[in-house]
């Protein structure tokens, strides 16, 4: 059968969850802005009788994941590449990466395992290699800067000094851009800084294409504030010390932003955290952080939160971010309660959960499924990669 007319499901010997998973980190990292919300999408479109036929699954995805002019022109060749096995060698150069400088980037799907590559490792160069195994199914193959490696992988397993270095510097750079993209808001002006082009043309076609009159766009202030409360207890330690790199960069790019540690206590740490210096601002957090590593009582922290600085720190544009594995020793019932009042208060909760991304995993914990029922997303946070993909989520905010 001609592979340009084999339906996708026979092409696939992977599971179709995993596969969109990784194509959707192929247009990632060809600076397509997808996310949670479009892979979730995609997966029930790959799942729809849609996914056998190569054509209209590349017309759904394309109308799903294409933003801009550049991304529809781009699409079909990263489709191709990724499901087809055509034009690898093109996709390869997209990268950006050097292929002297090859590695396979490695990633967990959604109940992937740490141990095992994705189906989607790397890209082969020449077009006439196989570009997948039987076991992977004919996924693209793509290859990796250390960046983008250190950005897949499992953050327990960094335990490298210069891959723990660079770890820290990617989640300070990843808060700042977030920042920088997300507050990007413009509108159109009478008056402004930038030509609006397309709406200046488009007015031009009833005066016989004569751009008379001009659209000028300018910035729309659109804040966006984020609260970040990190679990600190002795479940999360291999993640603790990467997340409050990355809340070090949050609370320094966000000016509308706070941070909050937990573990058998609550402490506001925003204010060691905004010293431009991170080491002397996680020296000044181990201070105050007593106690970091112990049990969790999420429900009384919460409690605390709600209680003391909730009303100070929340406004009607505020997203609320738990980093927790949602083992909670406190007693039944005080999460959920917490977790209610907290729900009238903020814009969106986002409980992000290093344990996602493990083989199996299945939020069965107590206090895991008492929050469940007032979280806005429940997402993985057992990698960098995962963090970057809530930037489209926050965007709609």
């Amino acid at each position: 059968m001609n592979a340009a007319r084999a339906p996708i499901a026979e092409l696939d010997h992977g599971a179709p969850v995993r596969r969109v998973a990784g194509f959707m980190r192929l247009l990632r990292t060809n600076g397509f802005r997808v996310g949670l919300g479009e892979t979730r999408d995609a997966s029930v479109i790959m799942a729809s009788a849609i996914g056998l036929s190569p054509r209209r699954l590349r017309e759904a995805f394309k109308a799903l994941c294409c933003s801009t002019h550049s991304d529809w022109e781009r699409f079909d060749q990263l489709f191709d590449s990724y499901f087809l096995g055509r034009g690898v060698k093109r996709a390869v150069r997209m990268t950006g990466a050097s292929r002297d400088n090859r590695k396979p980037a490695r990633r967990l799907g959604e109940a992937g395992s740490p141990e095992k590559n994705s189906p989607a490792d790397r890209i082969e160069s020449d077009a006439g290699q196989s570009v997948g195994s039987p076991a992977d199914g004919p996924a693209r193959r793509m290859s990796a800067s250390p960046a983008e490696a250190t950005q897949a992988k499992d953050l327990r397993r960094i335990v490298v000094p210069e891959e723990v270095a660079l770890a820290n510097a990617l989640a300070q750079r990843l808060a700042r851009s977030m920042r920088a993209r997300l507050t990007r808001r413009e509108r159109v002006r009478a008056k402004g800084r930038r030509l609006d082009l397309r709406r200046t043309i488009h007015s031009s076609v009833a005066k016989g294409g004569e751009p008379l009159d001009l659209v000028w766009r300018r910035r729309k202030p659109k804040p966006l504030r984020l609260v970040v409360l990190l679990d600190a207890s002795g479940s999360m330690e291999p993640y603790t010390p990467f997340f409050i790199r990355f809340m070090h960069g949050v609370v320094d790019a966000f000016r509308e932003a706070e941070a909050f540690l937990f573990h058998t206590r609550l402490v506001h740490i925003a204010a060691a955290l905004r010293d431009r210096n991170v080491t002397r601002a996680i020296e000044r957090l181990s201070l105050m952080a007593q106690g970091i590593g112990g049990g969790t009582r999420i429900g009384e922290s919460l409690a605390d939160f709600n209680t003391w600085h909730a009303r100070r720190v929340i406004h009607s544009r505020t997203c609320v971010m738990i980093m927790s594995d949602g083992f909670d020793t406190g007693a039944p019932g005080v999460l959920a309660r917490e977790m209610r009042r907290l729900r009238k208060r903020c814009k969106r909760i986002v409980w992000l959960n290093p344990m996602i991304g493990w083989r199996d995993y299945e939020p069965s914990a107590r206090g895991m499924s008492e929050a469940l029922p007032y979280v806005d997303l429940f997402a993985p946070a057992h990698n960098l990669e995962s963090l970057a993909a809530l930037e489209p989520y926050l965007a709609r905010i």
